[in-house]
């Protein structure tokens, strides 16, 4: 469940330098550094922890807390296409579920981070409703399911301080993935559980916010800090040619809802990606899916040929 406002503010340092927080009014928390005073906005009760020195993120945009990108919302029958054209992954429900498992074997709560949950994720709804769950949430947007705004480059957290951070959808949208892997690893705990989805074969989204893919192994690779649990194709290749139709017919009519006809009349392709070999799913996959726990030694850039998950051998 998401953690009381004053809880998280104990949490949150200055993204600069790494201080705690203290209110200097209502509406401005500041931290005192020895390279001087860095200021905070907090606006409309979400504080707005960005460098904007050091970031694409326009200063005006942010504190009028809006998403940057148009976001649907989707009711009645749209909210019954929708679910049949993207129904909930079977793959998430059960990581989901080894997550929570493997973080409460052992202790009553955990806490836990999400990076970029403006919009709550797909099968990540058992965060929001477990008691035993201590949910922080952020993005760069306000929404009832965030308690601050930040840029993922450089999350205002104070380091050690989660048993897990969920980046679901997340690294695809950021210029630096590697920065917002070491900041998840900065602030979780030792033996601390990361869990990451990203985007394999999908076309752009979010327009001009998407800047990354990666294969399963360049994925594994990004986490190389981190010790594997589990890792794989989050959707297949079913699912991946599901997503290259709906590009196909928008491009070819120059018509996003034509896209989404077709993409709801073969919906049905995407259950394909059950019937499909792992291995045939890691070569073709709409996205990966990576589980892993915070280690001391980073894996061997040769160990990587050797993980290699595919079809290809």
């Amino acid at each position: 469940m998401l953690l009381g406002q004053e809880a998280v503010l104990e949490l949150l340092c200055c993204p600069v330098s790494g201080v705690s927080l203290e209110p200097l009014d209502t509406n401005v928390l500041v931290a005192y550094s020895t390279d001087g005073t860095h200021e905070y906005d907090v606006v409309d009760s979400y504080p707005v922890l960005i460098r904007f020195e050091n970031s694409i993120l326009d200063k005006s945009d942010i504190q009028r807390l809006s998403s940057t990108v148009h976001r649907q919302s989707y009711g009645g029958v749209f909210s019954v296409a929708k679910r049949l054209a993207c129904p909930p992954s079977h793959v998430t429900k059960g990581n989901v579920e080894l997550l929570l498992d493997t973080l409460l074997s052992q202790q009553n709560s955990a806490r836990v981070l999400i990076v970029g949950g403006g919009t709550v994720g797909c099968g990540m709804e058992p965060f929001y409703t477990d008691p035993r769950i201590e949910l922080v949430s952020f993005d760069i947007y306000a929404s009832p399911s965030v308690q601050f705004l930040a840029d993922a480059h450089n999350i205002p957290l104070v380091s050690e301080s989660f048993d897990a951070v969920i980046i679901q959808a997340v690294l695809e949208h950021v210029l630096r993935p590697e920065e917002v892997v070491a900041e998840a690893y900065r602030v979780l705990k030792i033996d601390g559980l990361v869990y990451a989805e990203t985007p394999f074969l999908q076309h752009v989204h979010e327009g001009p916010y998407d800047f990354k893919r990666y294969t399963e192994s360049g994925h594994r690779y990004l986490f190389r800090c981190f010790s594997l649990i589990k890792s794989g194709a989050s959707a297949g290749a079913g699912t991946q040619l599901l997503w290259a139709l709906d590009g196909f017919f928008c491009g070819l009519f120059r018509s996003k809802i034509i896209g989404k006809f077709i993409k709801l009349c073969l919906c049905w392709l995407q259950y394909f990606d059950r019937l499909i070999p792992e291995a045939y799913n890691v070569d073709a996959a709409s996205g990966v899916y990576f589980l892993g726990r915070k280690t001391r030694e980073a894996i061997k850039d040769l160990s990587i040929v050797e993980y290699y998950k595919g079809a290809q051998r």
